[in-house]
């Protein structure tokens, strides 16, 4: 137990330290920025994972998600965009390959810097369009963590168990040297497109839809093939072995000789997040805090 609290732990600190960071350039830069041009708001929708547990659609299986972000519009056509967010993914439920039985979920924590181009003239405050379609692209980082709920058949006691220290394909055995233990925070790159509407002269209300292309196969803990159970228990004990390979909960008795195909090394995992987001002009919040003049009606 402890030693999945530490792997959680270090993602979530890795991640924050890398949001702060974008954060503080960010606001550094602010001094330069007029705050009319500056929003802060939210997205709240769900998150979808597609890979070796979910080949079918990238819709399929929702789970609750969010975000938080900052934008600056230099113009009425472009806009930069840092945001934090968090939320899960998963999927197996059922395993589209009934023997295979394997599912997962994961929390996500990311951070990411995007560009947005609208495509229609769109700004905050009066003038231009009450609204754009518009499409994205950046560059961050995601934390993850998969875990599988293992059912003890005795006591019918639930228990979810991280994959990544079990090593459940012979990663970080000798025999498998060429198989190191994924790491659990991975870069990202989100890319879609949205739709924004000018509610009031500060507020900005829309919806979004975005990919999140990844450098990993392992957000479902799935890519290469089975290994020999003892070699699983060696290196990550009985649970590595039960969670390793589920078919016999199918069939029992069966087990997967070392070798046949787990998943599909050969395409990386991707999830996606889709959401109504609302940002509010920094010129409105500096005016209901009480530290700059008093916005004019339009609320």
């Amino acid at each position: 137990m402890k030693k999945r609290i530490t792997y959680s732990i270090s993602i979530k600190k890795k991640t924050i330290i890398f949001f702060a960071a974008m954060l503080f350039g960010f606001v550094a830069e602010a001094q330069y920025m007029r705050p009319n041009k500056m929003e802060i708001g939210l997205a709240a929708g769900g998150m979808s994972y597609i890979g070796d547990l979910n080949n079918q659609s990238m819709l399929s299986m929702p789970r609750p998600g969010g975000l938080l972000l900052v934008r600056y519009n230099p113009n009425n056509r472009w806009t930069f965009q840092i945001s934090g967010g968090y939320g899960q993914v998963q999927g197996g439920y059922p395993d589209y390959i009934e023997l295979r039985n394997l599912s997962f979920r994961s929390s996500i924590i990311e951070a990411s810097m995007q560009v947005q181009f609208n495509f229609l003239p769109f700004a905050t405050g009066m003038g231009s369009h009450d609204w754009t379609p518009y499409i994205f692209v950046g560059f961050g980082f995601f934390g993850f963590n998969p875990k599988a709920e293992y059912i003890n058949p005795v006591t019918g006691e639930s228990e979810w168990y991280a994959l990544q220290p079990l090593g459940t394909e012979g990663q970080g055995s000798a025999a498998y040297p060429e198989r190191t233990k994924y790491q659990l925070l991975e870069k990202m790159m989100p890319f879609g497109l949205g739709f924004k509407w000018k509610a009031t002269k500060y507020l900005t209300l829309g919806i979004e839809y975005g990919f999140r292309k990844t450098w990993t196969d392992y957000l479902d803990d799935v890519s290469t093939t089975y290994v020999e159970r003892d070699i699983l228990s060696a290196n990550g004990g009985n649970m590595a072995v039960i969670l390793g390979d589920r078919s016999n909960e199918i069939i029992p008795g069966y087990i997967n000789a070392a070798g046949i195909k787990r998943g599909d090394d050969s395409l990386n995992d991707w999830y996606s997040f889709m959401g109504i987001t609302v940002t509010i002009q920094m010129d409105a919040v500096i005016s209901f805090l009480g530290l700059g003049p008093k916005c004019k009606s339009g609320w």
